[in-house]
């Protein structure tokens, strides 16, 4: 199996952080595997807010259900749809469209980080009004996504697949 398609395999969502500092060169990989996902009309309607003081990160754990695993993480990289970028070309349908430009980068964020041997996790429960207000967030600007970034002090192991019952070819 080539590279890519092992570290799909292998990526899980890691909830325990080593307490050991992220660099910030491997910050900035991830931020460049996130601008290299596809995006609508190449408009890249997606903003990335790093969070790395421990206030910040308590406020995002509180916003995230009291989740205490994004503070406990060294960093957490906000991802948001940037409405605007895409609703001047697509009007309505550009907020999906920027919706689906942050998710693509989410996923390229977690191969990246996976491939520098951190872990990270797709946090999309949070009170998104109490999140953009904490990161003063433009009114056209909505977080997506919470991805806390640190080195895994866990190893879970995969959880089953549905596989072939949830695929339809040609039709439902």
């Amino acid at each position: 199996m080539n590279e890519c398609l092992e570290a799909i395999k292998n990526r899980r969502s890691i909830r325990k952080f080593k307490e050991k500092k992220v660099s910030e060169s491997d910050i900035r990989t991830l931020l460049h595997a996130a601008h290299m996902a596809p995006s609508a009309g190449n408009l890249q309607a997606r903003e990335f807010i790093i969070v790395s003081g421990e206030e910040g990160r308590m406020d995002l754990a509180s916003a995230a259900l009291d989740q205490e695993f994004v503070r406990e993480a060294p960093v957490v990289i906000v991802v948001c749809a940037n409405t605007t970028r895409s609703e001047s070309r697509y009007m309505a349908r550009g907020t999906l469209y920027a919706i689906q430009d942050a998710t693509a980068s989410v996923m390229n964020i977690l191969l990246a980080a996976h491939s520098l041997d951190l872990g990270t996790c797709w946090v999309g429960a949070f009170d998104e009004r109490k999140t953009a207000s904490l990161l003063n967030l433009p009114e056209h600007v909505r977080p997506i996504a919470l991805i806390p970034v640190g080195y895994p002090d866990e190893a879970p192991t995969p959880h089953p697949r549905l596989g072939d019952k949830i695929e339809h070819w040609e039709k439902w």
